[in-house]
């Protein structure tokens, strides 16, 4: 008779359990992605919408990037290509303008979906003197401002970014970090094994795979196979206050 193959079961976390993992490790360098882990939902498509919606861009930016949204759901725009336009879309804007928009549609909209876990999971490494970084693929300018929620500063913060000129937004592409982009960016900036890690979706298998200590936080179901194939411990933050 056929040997029954058995899934691998996901380790999963109780807040005490993270936590005192955590302590155990006393990670030194520590990394966090940004979207579905410290908090819930995407800001980089929501801050899209949102963009759209408020008049910020142009009917006739507005009609190519829902274009091409919709061709990347399709998948026929890759990951890479779709995190990068995301971005270029806002060119010839003002960054100062960019600045507040996003600062107003973070603080209305995304603040309150803000795990409380990690937020102080954040505050605590920092106040044991561990170095904490923030690594996103939504635009820069958002997770810059978002991190001032969890004590991370701008220079910790690689995001998706593109050049600045005379205070005006070009669409030249300085980074993208998605998937291996997001261990390329790490690296450049010395980082090439940091001690904890803690990503969501698939997009973070990569930095995952490089830390002395990954951990999956509130995990799509992608990144919940490949955790319980490889042993990652997952942590589910607890439902938020409305």
């Amino acid at each position: 008779m056929a040997q029954e193959l058995i899934s691998p079961e996901l380790h999963t976390l109780t807040s005490s359990e993270f936590f005192r993992r955590i302590d155990a490790a006393q990670p030194s360098i520590a990394v966090f992605d940004c979207d579905g882990t410290l908090w819930g939902g995407d800001a980089g498509v929501g801050f899209m919408q949102w963009s759209m919606e408020s008049g910020l861009l142009s009917r006739e930016a507005c009609n190519w990037m829902d274009t091409r949204y919709r061709a990347y759901l399709r998948g026929e725009v890759s990951e890479l290509a779709i995190c990068g336009e995301m971005v270029q879309i806002y060119r010839d804007l003002r960054e100062t303008e960019l600045r507040q928009a996003v600062h107003t549609y973070f603080n209305a909209l995304m603040r309150p979906h803000i795990f409380p876990e990690m937020s102080e999971l954040c505050r605590q490494l920092q106040a044991r003197g561990a170095t904490v970084w923030a690594v996103s693929s939504t635009n820069s300018w958002l997770i810059e401002d978002a991190m001032q929620h969890f004590g991370i500063p701008a220079e910790r913060v690689l995001a998706a970014r593109v050049r600045v000129t005379n205070g005006l937004i070009t669409d030249e592409l300085l980074d993208t970090p998605t998937d291996q982009g997001k261990v390329e960016s790490l690296a450049r900036h010395g980082v090439q094994h940091p001690d904890a890690v803690f990503g969501n979706s698939i997009h973070d298998a990569a930095m995952l795979a490089i830390a002395t200590h990954p951990f999956v936080v509130n995990p799509t179901a992608e990144l919940s196979a490949l955790a319980a194939a490889k042993g990652w411990p997952v942590f589910q933050p607890g439902p938020i206050d409305a």
